[in-house]
């Protein structure tokens, strides 16, 4: 038995492959680095989505249903009162999400990728007392997003930096929430609940709730100049360092270096804090150095959460709600291991070894 299902292969599958050792990301047969710098969210959706419904169609359709299926969706958020709103962001996002049916067909597809990009500016706005704004149709998805969450047109690039984030993340092998889509979906109970279960997955601090404090660790450490000292002491006391290691990776998070790159626009065109990427670059040196003096065997270098938790910063995103913006991207993810669990896999069902005691001979 491997213990957390290490190294067990529970699946084929043509979505995705993660290759730790090499440090590398596939999504469709293309590199993430080929991705970022190619695609929108709409073109990766139908590319993942491609012939896993009953439907065929390009980024540009995919863009217009979408669109139109975010307009359709403001009304549900006429549902948060003031017991939703005092929820965490993904856990008032994922109770709207749970008011939508639990179809299969390409309608609940569509209505699954625009729902949490509806749900979670409006909580946002309105957990902090201002009124929520409808999405406008005509924009894309990143696009919208942005404007749903200020107010206001973004700039583009704003909106190429989200867009790199939410292609970035669309999907990444067969990680915990990815897996409990595929095992909802292998039962057959319907697309909401496979996002739904994903969601509840997603949500823990071991998988997409950690690029909050990442954050937290840049404001206590304050200066780069005291960068060292920090993450010394810090290491000390037996704590773990926010953005670095990775369950899979021996190298660098290729998703790490994409983020950061996405970032750069924004630094030139001053749309970022220019004294944050400072600090930023400096805990990484720092961090990078201490881990590899004080934990030679174990490779440990800077993985997503670090520079997602800058740019989601830069794009006017407060850190508690960076799950939700993570579950924004990978819900296609989901949908497409959904889908194609259902086309092709058979219920999951592993056994167990049981070690507890056992009853006495009559």
């Amino acid at each position: 038995m491997n213990n957390g299902l290490e190294d067990v292969i529970a699946t084929e599958t043509r979505l995705s492959d993660v290759d730790g050792e090499a440090g590398r990301l596939v999504i469709r047969g293309l590199s993430l680095d080929h991705l970022v710098s190619t695609s929108t969210y709409e073109s990766v959706a139908a590319l993942l989505l491609d012939g896993l419904t009953e439907r065929r169609f390009g980024a540009a359709e995919l863009g217009k249903w979408l669109g139109e299926m975010r307009s359709g969706l403001f009304a549900h958020v006429t549902v948060l009162d003031t017991e939703l709103l005092a929820l965490p962001p993904v856990d008032a996002m994922r109770a709207l999400i749970a008011h939508l049916p639990d179809d299969e067909d390409f309608e609940a597809v569509l209505r699954l990728l625009a729902a949490p990009a509806v749900f979670l500016p409006a909580i946002l706005r309105m957990q902090s007392g201002k009124e929520p704004v409808a999405p406008d149709g005509s924009l894309s998805q990143a696009a919208d997003i942005l404007r749903m969450l200020t107010g206001q047109l973004p700039s583009g690039e704003q909106t190429a930096a989200l867009d790199a984030y939410l292609v970035t993340i669309s999907d990444h092998g067969l990680n915990a929430s990815t897996f409990a889509s595929r095992v909802i979906a292998s039962t057959r109970a319907g697309l909401t609940s496979s996002v739904l279960a994903a969601i509840s997955a997603l949500k823990g601090p071991l998988h997409g709730g950690a690029p909050g404090p990442v954050l937290d660790m840049f404001d206590a450490v304050g200066t780069s100049e005291n960068a060292r000292d920090w993450l010394g002491d810090a290491l000390d006391r037996g704590e773990r360092l926010m953005g670095f290691g990775h369950r899979i990776y021996r190298v660098r998070d290729p998703r790490a270096d994409a983020l950061k790159q996405a970032l750069r626009p924004l630094v030139l065109t001053a749309q970022v804090d220019r004294q944050q990427i400072e600090l930023a670059e400096a805990v990484e040196h720092a961090a990078l150095t201490i881990l590899k003096e004080r934990k030679p065997d174990r490779p440990l270098d800077v993985n997503v959460e670090f520079y997602t938790a800058l740019l989601l910063d830069a794009l006017g995103f407060p850190r508690e709600s960076f799950t939700g913006v993570f579950a924004i991207g990978r819900t296609i993810g989901w949908i497409a291991h959904a889908r194609e669990q259902a086309l092709e896999g058979r219920l999951i069902r592993p056994r167990s070894v049981y070690v507890g005691p056992l009853p006495e001979a009559a």
